[in-house]
């Protein structure tokens, strides 16, 4: 199993670098908004970017170490990088593009072609890049990244401009290339549908530094903290007053564990699908009574993977609900319906504030 340790220090009067990660075998997910750091973190990986400090090793490798005054040129570093526009040679071929990689090794052009099979191209290897589509450029630009056997693969948002079923086709190929191959990647997106879908862990970034790395369910289940949560675009974030063992959200009631009373007011969030809508009459499960509430539904759409609501509580503010594509189907949830919903104690989650994990 392969690790990457990746610390970089870089400040110049437009931006400051300032990461500290590691990864073990799998997929890393760099995720943050534009201008966080993340294609600038993949460039100072690859040795495209100048550091002030810091260490990047791949097991006993080491590829930068300030200390040391080591720095190894990008060409020598083993690792393949996908641009988010693909950077393919539009004056060669498909099979010279892949070649190119490989050098002056004699079996370079069959090598070419095994790569070209695997990714189900054998017949457009004397075809040019304008000649494909995005998705088959794609493709190639991956063949030509891994061909050369990397230690470490390097992708920049690269199914950005796909279409969704193309996409998630590429994405799940990422994957099963990932486990053949026993790679460490480093993903860079700032769409969560992405990182779900090839990720293992995940790191935030934000104005050059991480503020939360771990499992990817882990990180976007529990957010460190305020900053995080927003960088994830979690819904239902909201701060509530600490009033002795409970929490007033605006003149509403709401019971959870409070682990910290000193404070005035806490920030908190629950995840849309884990609020619950009542059945009239029905009885309320015990873990359900702490925290019941009526509300208005004030929108409802359709989506792939089932219904969204947002509905207004009494104290006048607005929550998003999410279930599946066959719940609920006895109950009228219809906008202007007033419903009753419940949270759970523990789906509450208290963050901490800051911007610091």
């Amino acid at each position: 199993m392969s690790r990457l340790l990746v610390q970089a220090r870089r400040h110049d009067a437009r931006f400051e670098l300032n990461v500290d990660f590691s990864v073990d075998n799998g997929t890393l997910v760099l995720f943050g908004a534009s201008g966080a750091g993340k294609t600038s973190t993949l460039h100072a990986i690859a040795g495209l970017l100048a550091l002030d400090g810091g260490r990047i090793q791949v097991d006993d490798t080491v590829y930068y170490d300030a200390s040391q005054g080591v720095n190894l040129p990008a060409s020598q570093r083993r690792l393949g990088y996908v641009f988010q526009n693909y950077a393919l040679f539009p004056h060669l071929t498909v099979l010279q593009n892949i070649a190119f990689g490989l050098g002056s090794q004699r079996d370079r052009l069959e090598h070419a072609r095994q790569w070209l099979t695997r990714m189900r191209m054998k017949d457009f290897g004397e075809r040019y890049p304008h000649e494909l589509s995005g998705g088959q450029q794609q493709r190639v630009a991956l063949a030509r990244a891994l061909a050369p056997r990397p230690r470490l693969l390097l992708l920049d948002e690269p199914f950005a401009a796909l279409d969704r079923v193309l996409r998630e086709r590429l994405q799940a190929e990422l994957r099963q290339l990932q486990h053949d191959l026993s790679l460490i990647v480093i993903y860079v997106t700032h769409s969560l549908d992405d990182a779900f879908a090839v990720g293992d862990h995940m790191a935030v970034l934000h104005e050059g530094h991480v503020l939360q790395q771990g499992p990817l369910d882990d990180v976007f289940q529990h957010p460190a903290n305020e900053t995080v949560a927003e960088i994830l675009g979690i819904r239902n974030l909201f701060r509530a007053s600490v009033v002795g063992s409970q929490l007033d959200w605006l003149g509403l009631p709401l019971h959870t564990e409070i682990t910290d009373r000193d404070k005035d007011e806490v920030s908190l969030y629950i995840q849309p699908s884990e609020v619950k809508i009542m059945y009239p009459d029905a009885p309320v499960a015990e873990g359900l009574r702490d925290n019941l509430f009526d509300a208005e539904i004030i929108t409802r759409q359709r989506h792939a993977a089932g219904w969204s609501m947002r509905v207004r509580l009494s104290n006048d503010q607005n929550i998003e609900i999410h279930h599946a594509t066959t719940a609920y189907n006895e109950l009228d949830l219809t906008p202007g319906q007033s419903i009753r919903v419940a949270m759970k104690r523990e789906a509450l989650q208290i963050l901490r504030r800051g911007d610091s994990a």
